[in-house]
C-alpha cells in the first residue's frame, strides 16, 4: 500500500479571506483525493473563523510522524495575531503568513511534505513585517532562481517569462538568451506535469506583434530568434503571435500554453478567463507548490461570502 502523500496548506494574511476559503474548502472533504492535510497557521485565528463559519472541522495537532492515515493536521504557527485586524495590510499579519509560508517551505525543501498550497497573502503586509521577498514566488526563487509562475486552469494555461516587477524592468528583460533558456525550462517542467507534451505559443511585446517592425524591433531581433533557437533544441515553441489573438489560440485548448512576456499581459487575459476556478502554479521545485489565483479581498474579509472554487482547485491540482 502506498503511503499518502503530505500536503502542507497554509492559511495565508489572517486579516484576508485565506483561513475562510482554506476551511469552506476542507470543508467539501468527500470531493478531495485521500492525503494527510498539514494546515499551518494559528490555531486561535483557525478557531476564529471555524466559529464565524459555523463550521466544526476535525483537525488534530500534527504528531512527530506522519500519520499515514487521510485527515486534517495542525501544525500550529503561534502564538498568532491578538487583535482582530481585518480588512487592511497589517505588520503583525504579515509577520504571521510568512512565518507559516516560511515553515512549509522549509519542511518541503527538507522532505517532508510533497505539496505546498499557499493561502493568499498581502504584500504590503510583508514588506510592513520586514520580509525582503515581495511575495510567494520571490522567497521561492531564492532557493529555486529558475522557478516559473505558471496559471492554470481547465479553460486556459499561461506561464509568465517576467512577473512582480515594474513594467519597464520586465520589458528590458525580452532578449533573446534569456527568453530560450526560459522556453527550455518551461518545456522540461510541462514534461513532468503531464503526460505528452505542450505546445508553447508565445506573445510578442508590441501590438500586432511588431506589424513587421512598424511598431517596434523587438520580435525580430529578442523574440523570434529565441524561439528559432528553442525549436532547434526540441522545443515545441511557435510564434510571436499578437498579444491581443494568442490566448484565444489557447483557450480550450489543454494541450497548449501561452507565454506571456510580463504578468499582465498573462493575468488580464486568464482572470477574465477561470478567475475563480483558476490555480497559481509554481513549476521548476522539487516539490508541488499551488496557490488560488486571487489575493486577500481584503474588501471582503470577515464577511462569510468569499468564494473557495479556487482554493479547492488549488488543493486538487497539487493533491493529484
Amino acid at each position: 500500500m502506498s503511503r499518502l502523500a503530505r500536503v502542507g496548506i497554509t492559511l495565508g494574511d489572517p486579516g484576508g479571506i485565506g483561513p475562510e476559503i482554506v476551511l469552506k474548502a476542507l470543508a467539501q472533504g468527500g470531493s478531495l483525493p485521500p492525503a494527510e492535510y498539514i494546515l499551518y497557521g494559528s490555531a486561535r485565528v483557525l478557531d476564529r473563523e471555524a466559529k464565524a463559519l459555523g463550521l466544526s472541522p476535525d483537525i488534530r495537532a500534527r504528531a512527530a510522524k506522519p500519520s499515514d492515515e487521510p485527515g486534517l493536521f495542525l501544525e500550529d504557527i503561534g502564538p498568532g495575531p491578538e487583535g482582530d485586524v481585518r480588512g487592511r495590510p497589517d505588520a503583525v499579519n504579515g509577520a504571521a503568513s510568512f512565518r507559516a509560508f516560511e515553515t512549509a517551505v522549509a519542511q518541503a525543501r527538507a522532505g517532508h511534505l510533497e505539496a505546498v498550497i499557499t493561502g493568499p497573502i498581502s504584500k504590503t503586509s510583508w514588506s510592513l513585517a520586514g520580509v525582503k521577498a515581495r511575495g510567494h514566488t520571490e522567497y521561492l526563487e531564492t532557493f529555486y532562481p529558475e522557478a516559473i509562475m505558471c496559471f492554470w486552469s481547465s479553460a486556459l494555461r499561461v506561464a509568465l517569462f517576467s512577473h512582480h516587477i515594474p513594467l519597464r524592468e520586465a520589458l528590458g528583460r525580452v532578449r533573446k538568451d534569456g527568453l530560450e533558456a526560459f522556453l527550455r525550462r518551461l518545456d522540461q517542467a510541462l514534461r513532468k506535469l503531464e503526460p505528452g507534451r505542450f505546445e508553447l505559443l508565445v506573445a510578442g511585446l508590441n501590438p500586432h506583434a511588431g506589424e513587421g517592425g512598424l511598431m517596434g524591433k523587438e520580435e525580430e531581433i529578442e523574440v523570434e530568434p529565441a524561439i528559432r533557437a528553442a525549436r532547434a533544441a526540441g522545443v515545441p515553441a511557435a510564434g510571436p503571435f499578437p498579444p491581443d489573438t494568442v490566448f484565444r489560440q489557447v483557450l480550450g485548448r489543454p494541450d497548449r500554453v501561452a507565454v506571456a512576456l510580463y504578468h499582465d499581459q498573462g493575468l488580464i487575459a486568464f482572470k477574465l478567463a477561470a478567475f475563480e476556478t483558476g490555480v497559481n502554479l509554481t513549476l521548476g521545485l522539487p516539490f508541488v507548490r499551488t496557490s488560488p489565483a486571487h489575493g486577500t479581498a481584503f474588501d471582503i474579509a470577515g464577511r462569510g461570502t468569499a468564494d473557495p472554487r479556487s482554493m479547492l482547485e488549488a488543493i486538487r491540482l497539487a493533491a493529484r
